[in-house]
């Protein structure tokens, strides 16, 4: 990476992703190219989250405010920030994210903290039709993470202990949190294997999503992102629940500010009749 002297000038935007739990930034540079991401927890406050996840993908690569030509925003807080180049729907931005690390996508799975979306894609990328959870935690990173505390484990352990106990899941009758976390205590209390009853908890939050899924037409090939989709334990439910293979990008939790930026890049270098 050169010096930030040698990147004044050129022509760099950034997308924001500002979610409920957490807040992504992507910086791309002149040839569409990913400099830097961050992201921060947002907290009770998502404004300030915003704009710190901006400074830090900035300060990454040694750039400020001065060096963007513009940048965008999608997420629940897509209306906070006035000074915005482009805002779009979490929907729109996240088959567009998509697209640019796994063309062959037409299924997205995007399994966040507090909300679940299904995306079924055409032949061309775009989006076809979505289904949304968010009524209920079911299916989301909040459930594993109640579950996680009932089991005495983290997330990253009890993604690990699902995956290695797959085929031999203990049943998880509740959805609803609260009765799921209940019964996980009896199953504990019953000396039931911590490890099945992971497997059995990744199994459930597998048959919310394809179920989800199924709403809208559920075609492979799949893409699972959100910050979900680094769970072992979920990933490989999703296998066995839908017989195929699960593709999950590299960063999954940033292909929505991904899309946002690419959108940016385009909304601007028009306006700025693509000189940029």
């Amino acid at each position: 990476m050169g010096s930030a002297d040698d990147k004044r000038g050129q022509a760099f935007v950034a997308g924001l992703d500002i979610g409920s739990v957490a807040t992504k930034a992507v910086l791309l540079g002149p040839d569409a190219e990913v400099v830097s991401r961050s992201l921060v927890a947002t907290g009770w406050d998502a404004r300030s989250a915003a704009e710190a996840v901006l400074d830090a993908t900035l300060r990454a690569a040694g750039l400020d405010r001065a060096d963007l030509i513009g940048f965008g925003v999608t997420g629940y807080g897509r209306d906070l920030l006035a000074e915005a180049a482009f805002r779009a729907t979490e929907v729109t931005c996240q088959a567009r994210g998509v697209a640019v690390v796994c063309a062959s996508a037409r299924t997205i799975l995007d399994i966040g903290g507090q909300d679940t979306k299904a995306i079924r894609l055409d032949e061309a990328g775009r989006v076809a039709d979505f289904a949304l959870n968010d009524r209920c935690a079911a299916g989301t990173g909040r459930f594993l993470e109640v579950m996680a505390r009932a089991l005495g484990m983290s997330l990253e352990e009890l993604g690990a202990a699902a995956a290695e106990a797959m085929t031999d899941p203990l049943p998880i009758s509740a959805t609803c949190t609260v009765f799921a976390e209940s019964e996980v205590v009896g199953l504990l209390a019953r000396g039931e294997q911590r490890e099945r009853i992971a497997a059995g908890l990744c199994r459930a939050v597998a048959r919310q999503v394809v179920a989800l899924a199924r709403r809208v037409g559920f075609i492979p090939p799949v893409a699972v992102v959100g910050g979900v989709a680094r769970n072992a334990g979920v990933i490989a439910a999703l296998k066995t629940e839908t017989g195929e293979e699960i593709i999950v990008p590299g960063e999954p939790e940033f292909t929505a500010a991904l899309g946002v930026a690419m959108f940016t890049r385009g909304a601007v270098r028009e306006k700025l009749g693509c000189d940029a």
